[in-house]
């Protein structure tokens, strides 16, 4: 008993002494990942610590402003109450969208968007659900945040258009970012950051979006932010603003003068090309692209006869009609092909060959000069002035004041004019050029194409002599554009001719306008009348159809170019009207409203042009 009893106890020593240096091993071991973990890798897990509570936000860019020529803003920021909502903390994310319906009432088209948006998204990015709340609402939403997982009430950063509809087409306006467009650029993946997606906005986007920054925050166990760190933050550096040569309240002007008209209005300053005003009417609210425009309103908006989306300041092309008989005038003049004082007889029409070329009054002007001809409009003179120029003449001289290709203003869309020749019409459909088509080209029909862009350009060169271009982008300063090779005294015929159009009686907008209405200061100016609907010889016959008797569609374009002081020209405007059924009464007045703003508005009309500038006017 007594050997069992100390073999027992010598296996239980054995025993303890195992489980001692087992335990002693273990505690070792875990002594020695200890020393590891809180000693050698102190620094790489208080790192992981920090991410796990600690998170840095992608800070947005303030998005730079648009100014216009006084610093009055025309694109800038406001703030906007949203609502987020990150899905993997959402869970059930069609649930929270009930929840959160209880509170702010949200249409069947918000909620698909959201949950498309989500489905194409990783989890935790957060995803755009409300935008632009009242406050209302937004404090509805935040007074039951604590109760809704995943939902983050937040104020942003919106675009704001204050002017609206008068400078939609030039400026433009903001969309969030494609996937196309985002690629890999958390900044563009951001909820609520958008890009320019036409005019100055999209054009200066890289100058007007910024860089952003990135703030450190502290989170919960939920990923919910509950503190800020700032001090440990990057801030995020502002966009720069872009200051247009447009001038803000002649824009609106010519916009509400515009208003009930499918027409475009181009105003220029004739001694450096500043662009004062470019308008396209109707327009449209940009503000409804900003947060999103309904398929409804935008139906809307395409189905328009009026096309209010279409910038026909810059993209429509029309024949000019009779103001480009100016240009045609200085080349006879230019080269020696008619002399100030000959005449030409005006029955009402001429024949060349076995066609018949009807002057737009059909009794005739009688005996003309050039100046007389430019006044009265006749076509008679102008088909035989091109008969002795021909094709090529003609195109020279168009080109040298601004027509055919689009100049070039710092934005897309500015679309080309049209000026044929000969090769042109080889090329385009494999015929030889006619002379039929020359007499028409004369009176600025047929082939000939011009955008109300051109039309401005081509009257600041003819008014001011000088090879100015056209800019939409404010300088300091720039160089004296060189003067247009052409004898000052031809220069001066034309230019009389134009000033008599509205001075004199016998002018074609003599009885429409009568002037410019402003003290001292004369303007000049042509009409035109671009037509849609071709007069058949029957119709002649029987007594032509005025426009009011033709449908809006079939009736003609009017136009009208002008420019200011008619002695010292400072500023040229041109105006199309489509189907405005002629230049002198649907064109002009709009035309001379606009010119006459520009003139009573310089604090300097009733002495030198010297300056357009005045004191800011906000901004």
């Amino acid at each position: 008993m007594r050997v069992d009893r100390q073999e027992q106890e010598s296996k239980f020593t054995r025993r303890a002494l195992m489980l001692s240096a087992g335990g002693a091993a273990a505690f070792l071991a875990l002594g020695g990942r200890l020393y590891s973990l809180q000693i050698l890798q102190a620094d790489t897990y208080r790192l992981l610590s920090d991410d796990n509570q600690f998170n840095f936000l992608l800070v947005p860019p303030s998005r730079g402003r648009i100014l216009d020529r006084f610093g009055e803003p025309v694109a800038e920021n406001r703030d906007s109450y949203r609502v987020l909502i990150v899905p993997e903390q959402a869970g059930d994310l069609g649930a929270t969208l009930d929840r959160l319906n209880a509170i702010v009432p949200i249409s069947q088209t918000q909620r698909e968007r959201i949950l498309t948006a989500a489905s194409r998204a990783p989890g935790f990015r957060p995803v755009t659900a409300l935008e632009d709340l009242d406050w209302g609402a937004f404090s509805a939403v935040n007074l039951r945040a604590p109760d809704l997982a995943g939902v983050i009430p937040n104020v942003a950063e919106i675009r704001h258009y204050p002017s609206g509809s008068a400078f939609s087409h030039v400026v433009g306006y903001v969309q969030p970012a494609s996937e196309e467009d985002a690629g890999t650029d958390p900044l563009l993946r951001h909820p609520g950051f958008r890009i320019g997606r036409a005019g100055v906005e999209a054009a200066r986007d890289d100058t007007l979006r910024g860089a952003a920054g990135s703030l450190k925050v502290e989170v919960n166990a939920f990923g919910r932010v509950i503190r800020e760190l700032p001090n440990q933050s990057q801030p995020q550096t502002p966009g720069e603003d872009v200051v247009l040569t447009l001038d803000a309240g002649l824009q609106r002007f010519a916009h509400e003068r515009l208003a009930g008209e499918s027409a475009a209005a181009v105003a220029m300053d004739v001694e450096n090309g500043d662009i004062l005003g470019l308008v396209s009417a109707p327009g449209f609210d940009p503000n409804l692209f900003v947060t999103g425009i309904s398929n409804t309103a935008f139906q809307a908006l395409q189905n328009n006869e009026r096309r209010p989306l279409f910038n026909k300041a810059l993209q429509g092309t029309y024949p000019p009609a009779s103001t480009f008989k100016s240009v045609v005038a200085l080349a006879a003049l230019e080269h020696g092909l008619v002399r100030p004082t000959e005449r030409v007889t005006c029955r009402g029409k001429i024949r060349v060959g076995d066609r018949e070329f009807h002057c737009w009054r059909r009794q005739g002007h009688g005996s003309v000069n050039l100046r007389d001809a430019v006044k009265t409009s006749c076509d008679v003179f102008f088909y035989e002035m091109a008969q002795r120029l021909g094709i090529e003449r003609i195109h020279d001289m168009a080109l040298r004041f601004g027509l055919g290709p689009g100049p070039d203003i710092g934005i897309a869309g500015v679309r080309d004019g049209l000026v044929p020749n000969e090769q042109w019409k080889r090329a385009r459909y494999g015929q030889g050029w006619s002379l039929g088509e020359t007499l028409i080209t004369g009176i600025g029909q047929g082939f000939l194409l011009a955008s109300p862009l051109h039309l401005a350009l081509m009257t600041a060169r003819l008014a001011g002599g000088r090879m100015v271009t056209p800019r939409l982008y404010r300088q300091e300063s720039a160089p004296l554009a060189p003067l247009i090779d052409i004898d000052p005294a031809h220069f001066a015929l034309v230019r009389d001719g134009l000033r008599a159009v509205v001075h004199e009686p016998g002018g074609t907008s003599y009885y429409t306008l009568g002037g410019l209405g402003v003290d001292g200061v004369e303007m000049a100016g042509k009409t035109g009348s671009a037509q849609v609907f071709r007069i058949t010889e029957a119709e002649r016959a029987a007594g032509v159809r005025t426009q009011d008797d033709l449908p809006w569609r079939l009736r003609d374009h009017g136009m009208f170019v002008c420019y200011a002081p008619a002695d010292r020209p400072r500023y040229a405007v041109a105006t199309v009207v489509e189907h405005g059924g002629g230049g002198s009464r649907a064109a002009a007045r709009p035309a001379r409203d606009i010119l006459r703003y520009l003139i009573e508005n310089d604090p300097s009309h009733a002495g030198p042009f010297a300056s357009l500038d005045r004191p800011a006017r906000g901004g």
